[in-house]
Formats: C-alpha cells, sequence, structure tokens
C-alpha cells in the first residue's frame, strides 16, 4: 500500500514538472516576441490647438508606440513641428500630421495659412455683413452682391460659394463662439474670384452668409426669380356703331303729258 501510494506521488510530480517547463516555454516564446517589437516616437497634441496657431513646445508631447501603427505622414521629433502653423483645429491627444500644419519659415502667419495658388483678400464689413459677429476663423461662408438694375429694381447673385474664412479683424484663431464686432473679414479665394469681388463691392453692396460645416455641396439648383406682371397693353377703343340710316317710303305718282301717261316713285 505503501508503494503504490509512492508511485502515485512521484508520478504526479513528473506531471506537473512537465506541465511547469510546457507553461515557462510559452513565457519565455511570448517574452521574446514582444521584445521584438519595435517601438517609435510619434508627437501627438498635448492640448488643443486652435486654427492658425503657431505650434510651442507646450502644445506637443511624445508618445512610444509600435512601428507597424505608426500612420504614414506623422511626426517623429518635435523639432520638427515648432513653429509650423495649423491650418486645420488640433485636438488634444491627437497624433500630428503634416497634412494639418503649414509651413511658417516666411512672411506672416496669416500668409503661412494660404493655400497655394489662393489669395488671402480682406473685405470690410459691418456687424450685419458679419453674419451678426457670428464669424470665426475656419468659417465657410457664401458671397452675395446686390446693385441697382435701375432705379426702381435691385438684382442680387451670389458670386462666391464655399469661401474658406482666414481671419475675422486681426484674429486668425479665437477659442471663443461668442459674437464679437468686426470690422474686416479675411477670406480665401482664387486671383479670379478677387477680381469679381472687388468689381461686385464697387458696383454695389456684399453680404456674407454662414454655410454648415458639414455642407460640401458648391453648386444650387438655380431658383427661378419671380416673373412681374406684363405690362398692360392700351385696349383700342371701340370703332363707332354706323346705325343704317331706315329706308325713304316712296309713293307712287301719275305724270301726264299730252296724250302720254306714265307712273313713277317718288320718295318723301
Amino acid at each position: 500500500m505503501a508503494k503504490k501510494r509512492a508511485f502515485l506521488m512521484i508520478s504526479l510530480s513528473v506531471v506537473m514538472g512537465i506541465v511547469a517547463a510546457w507553461m515557462a516555454r510559452n513565457y519565455m516564446l511570448t517574452a521574446g516576441q514582444s521584445s521584438d517589437t519595435q517601438m517609435v516616437s510619434v508627437v501627438a497634441a498635448d492640448l488643443g490647438i486652435p486654427f492658425g496657431t503657431q505650434v510651442a513646445r507646450r502644445h506637443v508631447k511624445l508618445l512610444e508606440m509600435p512601428a507597424e501603427y505608426i500612420p504614414p505622414g506623422s511626426y517623429q521629433t518635435i523639432e520638427q513641428v515648432v513653429d509650423l502653423v495649423t491650418v486645420q483645429p488640433i485636438v488634444a491627444g491627437e497624433i500630428l500630421m503634416k497634412a494639418r500644419f503649414a509651413n511658417n519659415e516666411d512672411g506672416s502667419t496669416l500668409a503661412a495659412m494660404v493655400s497655394k495658388n489662393m489669395r488671402a483678400v480682406t473685405v470690410r464689413v459691418d456687424d450685419v455683413i458679419g453674419v451678426a459677429g457670428f464669424l470665426l476663423p475656419g468659417n465657410r461662408v457664401d458671397v452675395l452682391a446686390s446693385r441697382r438694375a435701375d432705379s426702381r429694381r435691385a438684382v442680387a447673385e451670389t458670386i462666391l460659394r464655399d469661401i474658406k474664412v482666414l481671419a475675422v479683424d486681426q484674429t486668425a484663431a479665437t477659442g471663443q463662439n461668442e459674437p464679437v464686432i468686426v470690422r474686416a473679414v479675411t477670406l480665401e479665394v482664387t486671383p479670379t474670384q478677387a477680381e469679381g469681388l472687388f468689381k461686385a463691392r464697387e458696383e454695389g453692396s456684399i453680404q456674407l452668409t454662414l454655410r454648415n460645416p458639414l455642407d460640401d455641396e458648391e453648386l444650387f439648383a438655380e431658383e427661378q426669380p419671380i416673373a412681374e406682371p406684363p405690362a398692360a397693353e392700351p385696349v383700342a377703343a371701340p370703332a363707332p356703331r354706323r346705325i343704317a340710316a331706315p329706308p325713304t317710303p316712296s309713293f307712287p305718282v301719275t305724270i301726264i303729258r299730252g296724250t302720254n301717261v306714265s307712273k313713277e316713285n317718288t320718295s318723301s
């Protein structure tokens, strides 16, 4: 009996040793695989960066990530990002991508925000044209122009659509959503659009309309203008009706000339 119990204990110890060796082997293999994963530094936003802001060191931080998860177009060092200008708002914790920044080596911050082959044009506005002060940098607007067609009629039309607002007054970035009094708005347009904008401003007045940021439709169905009623044509006076005179009654008359006798009808 004692021999059987000793044999059972020895067998159980061997089995447990084999299991332990198998688990240790798997652990070593897993640890070896994890140690082979290459970790790479990537630059991320340490706090929110508004549109049109020049990046400083306090805005960013370094994260360690597996190389296979690093998105293309990201930055690996903080020095690559410092002094760049954001062309889109950046959220805290977001990995910084090159498409969201512009170079600020030459010119002002505003010049770095102007896209290639585009122009920045500033137009003077008031609190009405400036959409009651709710225009902010980064918004998109349509431009309406109105002019006098004649002494009685005014004509209005949309001359520019989906235009980006680069700055409001001398501010290219703002973190507030409250309305502010503005005196000038800087728009990003093509050279041809700039010519049309100045021409419309000289011919009459312009008005800005604020677009929904999710509305990417550039062409709209043209509304049919309200047709003016045609001018009433003069009605010719009816020609006077001519009434025929009633026939003159006639009477038979007998005429005797010598021996000749004749009858004739005569009117009264």
